[in-house]
């Protein structure tokens, strides 16, 4: 394949994949929900988000009759989810059909305290059918053929899990503390050099072959890819400072708004024999900037270019 048909197919996709994402907007937030819930981790929701978002576009044209994209967005999240489980050998679980009243939570406590449940109490099957059902309100044969079984078997398998959630209402969620990250001397050095705007102090950190990627955005897999690219037009000017977000060590970048810090982007790095091998930027996820923005108790940065997700 010549170097300007690349050129080509590489910018037709990013034109169908702007197109895809405006098309998504108005449920990509509950989708990023139902993945955090689902996995029982906003890390592994995170992770299948992307996975979700990359094969829903991979695979839309198999697709012979036009398609609700919200229902196939799950559609396709649950199978990701399911056939991981699978592989990882966990029980997927038998939703059997019984003929029984299907009783109402009393408050909106009720759900907040369940959905943090789930993930320990149910089956990956139950919980999606949990998920579709009582938080995004799908209907029980919407439901039933996402997961792969009968209306009926959506309706019995609601009602055992909301028997079994009021059973265990009082126990404890147990949360994980909040303890300080573990300082490394190559990510300290990375702070440093990234804050006092010095480039070549950064990349003098980084493995001459690094994975260097920008989730949903874009990937580089060496030191000069790294250097032409996304460093060609310096640093933001930022902020940077390293914290525990959902028991992972990661960096925090701050924009310095005159209003107040928003953060900018939510960085992770692998350091192996004193060298940076792998850089990870959620510069580009919406979804996961907000939730974490919310998780350390700053406002995201929504317009920040190329991106405006205030529109």
């Amino acid at each position: 394949m010549s170097q300007s048909t690349t050129k080509t197919l590489h910018a037709l996709s990013i034109e169908l994949r702007q197109r895809f994402d405006e098309e998504i907007r108005d449920f990509s937030d509950g989708l990023w929900n139902y993945c955090r819930y689902l996995t029982g981790s906003p890390w592994d929701g995170e992770d299948l988000f992307q996975e979700t978002m990359l094969k829903a576009l991979g695979g839309l044209y198999t697709r012979w009759q036009p398609t609700n994209l919200k229902s196939y967005l799950y559609r396709t999240a649950t199978n990701a989810w399911i056939d991981y489980c699978r592989k990882e050998k966990r029980s997927l679980g038998v939703l059997g059909e019984e003929h029984e009243p299907i009783e109402e939570f009393l408050d909106n406590l009720d759900l907040e305290e369940a959905l943090e449940k789930l993930y320990e109490l149910f089956t990956p099957r139950q919980t999606a059918v949990f998920l579709l059902m009582e938080i995004f309100r799908f209907k029980a044969e919407e439901v039933a053929s996402i997961v792969k079984t009968t209306p009926g078997a959506v309706y019995a398998t609601t009602r055992r899990m909301k028997t079994k959630l009021k059973e265990n209402k009082h126990d404890d969620i147990k949360y994980k503390p909040k303890n300080t990250p573990q300082k490394s001397k190559v990510i300290q050095a990375y702070l440093n050099a990234f804050n006092d705007g010095d480039i070549e102090g950064m990349l003098s950190l980084i493995s001459d072959h690094a994975h260097y990627e920008a989730s949903l955005g874009f990937l580089e897999v060496n030191k000069d890819e790294i250097r032409d690219g996304s460093l060609a037009y310096g640093l933001p000017g930022h902020h940077a400072f390293q914290s525990l977000l959902w028991g992972k060590p990661v960096i925090v970048v701050l924009a310095e708004l005159e209003q107040c810090p928003q953060v900018h982007d939510i960085q992770y790095q692998e350091v192996e024999n004193g060298k940076i091998v792998y850089h990870r930027s959620f510069f580009f996820r919406k979804e996961f900037i907000v939730a974490a923005s919310k998780e350390l108790g700053y406002a995201p940065q929504l317009n920040k270019p190329p991106l405006n997700w205030t529109e």
